[in-house]
């Protein structure tokens, strides 16, 4: 049985954002009551990049971006060969 193709899809996505909150708490600081500080450059930047629109963003922050797009293609793609 194939499996759905918005369940595939959804599956992705979790993991994407799984894998961004894990790369986020590593680059906090840990406190004493389990919280996490974001440091003050992560702030400043991903603020930046979120307020900034694809196309204004530096070739090298695209990146990641073509790198999951080219992801979902080729998850859709494969589904469609099915």
């Amino acid at each position: 049985m194939i499996p759905d193709l918005e369940f595939l899809v959804a599956a992705k996505v979790h993991t994407v954002w799984a894998n961004w909150m894990n790369y986020l708490f590593m680059k906090c600081k840990p406190n004493d009551d389990g919280s996490l500080t974001i440091p003050k450059w992560a702030v400043e930047r991903w603020r930046r990049q979120s307020m900034t629109g694809y196309d204004y963003l530096e070739h090298e922050e695209r990146k990641s971006d073509i790198e999951l797009a080219q992801e979902y293609i080729s998850l859709i793609e494969g589904y469609n060969d099915k």
